[in-house]
């Protein structure tokens, strides 16, 4: 760490403005960048009729389903496509999940894949994300998988 001050340092002491510009700028558009990823925004956004199947398996009951029912689909995909979600917390040392949700589109190719943690809480890239504007109809997956 003290190199990397004795580096800017030295550079923002050269009478060079493009050392001095691009030492500032650099950091500057890092930051924005990594704090627009805090916007809420729609993690599944996916048209219904693109979807052969949802796979969920529960991580608390070791149950699991696949929904191909184009009325359950339209259901849970729709419900999805409604909530806004935030950026939260890393997961990454959490151990444990409710529903390990697969989307598959009509190729048969994963779309999305996400861990619903409860009706406001999901977990996705590494990260928690919360609804935002509506929750995930977590009871009805929930009665869709333990049934």
């Amino acid at each position: 760490m003290l190199s990397v001050a004795i580096l800017v340092f030295w550079i923002l002491k050269r009478k060079e403005k493009k050392f001095r510009f691009v030492i500032l700028a650099v950091p500057i558009i890092l930051g924005i960048a990594y704090g627009c990823t805090y916007i809420p925004h729609k993690i599944v956004n996916i048209a219904p009729e693109e979807v052969s199947k949802i796979h969920i398996f529960d991580g608390t009951t070791g149950y699991e389903a696949e929904i191909t029912d184009k009325a359950q689909i339209l259901h849970i995909i729709n419900n999805l496509n409604g909530v806004t979600f935030q950026k939260d917390k890393s997961a990454l040392g959490y151990l444990g999940y409710s529903f390990n949700t697969t989307i598959f589109n009509q190729d048969g190719k994963v779309v999305n894949e996400f861990i619903i943690n409860s009706n406001d809480t999901i977990r996705y890239k590494g990260f928690f994300y919360t609804a935002k504007n509506q929750t995930v109809d977590y009871d009805y997956i929930e009665q869709l998988v333990r049934k």
